[in-house]
């Protein structure tokens, strides 16, 4: 299993396709996971509240996120079958619950989840990402500049463990640190 994780517009969806790419050219069976999914009731919840203004949404989005994640560790890792699972969002989502929450969510949601060593936090500069957010035409509650700084603080104190990739580089550049610790834990380094 392979978490790429990281805050809004910081590129999970891209490097998560260039992985999926990587292990299916080895062939390799391959599946991602990007969450918030819109195939289940939790997936469309957690959106619908990212695109609603108010506190309550907030939380509602990280309730409901966890709630999505939980359902695709039970569909496609606990009854998975051989090959690649990219899970993206994956435990980071605990970062945007209040503060005081953030650690203890992060905490609680580990033990109900499987752990990798191939665990990526892809992270760029709040300025730089709000550039990349406002190129969408749709924006998220998350996706502000205040919102991004403080998201991410409590995100990084959780990832220490974590492979902390710069995504500020081109995709090229930021995909081939990844590739590099890909190798060496794929043994082939």
């Amino acid at each position: 299993m392979i978490i790429v994780d990281g805050l809004d517009a910081v590129g999970k969806d891209t490097h998560a396709r260039l992985i999926f790419d990587r292990y299916r050219d080895m062939g390799e069976k391959v599946v991602i996971r990007s969450h918030p999914t819109t195939d289940n009731f939790f997936g469309r919840k957690a959106k619908r509240a990212l695109t609603t203004e108010g506190r309550i949404n907030k939380l509602l989005a990280s309730i409901y996120y966890m709630l999505d994640v939980l359902r695709s560790v039970k569909i496609y890792y606990r009854r998975g079958g051989s090959g690649t699972l990219i899970m993206v969002r994956y435990l980071v989502g605990t970062a945007y619950l209040p503060k005081r929450l953030a650690k203890w969510g992060y905490g609680f949601f580990e033990n109900f989840v499987p752990i990798s060593d191939y665990m990526f936090f892809l992270d760029a500069s709040p300025e730089e990402l709000v550039k990349r957010v406002e190129m969408r035409e749709e924006r998220e509650i998350f996706e502000t500049y205040e919102e991004l700084v403080k998201v991410r603080d409590k995100a990084l104190l959780l990832v220490k463990d974590w492979y902390i990739i710069d995504t500020s580089l081109s995709i090229e550049d930021t995909f081939s640190k990844i590739e590099i610790i890909l190798d060496r834990l794929d043994g082939k380094i």
